[in-house]
């Protein structure tokens, strides 16, 4: 399963609004990092299709929101829940941190 792209057009809606958490790729084209944490990201959405949202955005396309949550280094992943961020990875730091990060989105409801 591919991860979707998200735009300023549609990020409050995808992102901010979502009844599930979701996690946003900012990344670009042209970075190496980000080429590897892409097939990860896809299966990672696949795996956790039903608990999280994964979505990519790209920083040279949608600067200004990159600045708006102080992206300043790529690739940066950041977990949003209730349209606020929980928590965010710098850098790509493989499967298992991707996995971190998402079990703190799926993991902090008080209901279980």
């Amino acid at each position: 399963m591919a991860v979707n792209k998200v735009t300023s057009t549609d990020f409050d809606s995808q992102v901010l609004q979502g009844s599930t958490p979701v996690l946003v790729d900012f990344y670009a084209d042209w970075c190496g990092p980000c080429k590897l944490a892409e097939p990860v990201l896809d299966e990672l959405s696949e795996s956790y299709k039903d608990k999280v949202k994964i979505v990519k955005l790209n920083v040279d396309e949608e600067n200004a929101l990159a600045g708006k949550y102080g992206v300043m280094s790529i690739p940066t992943t950041i977990l949003f829940r209730n349209g606020q961020e929980v928590d965010r990875q710098i850098g790509f730091g493989g499967k298992q941190t991707f996995e971190n990060l998402i079990k703190k989105g799926i993991g902090g409801d008080s209901n279980g």
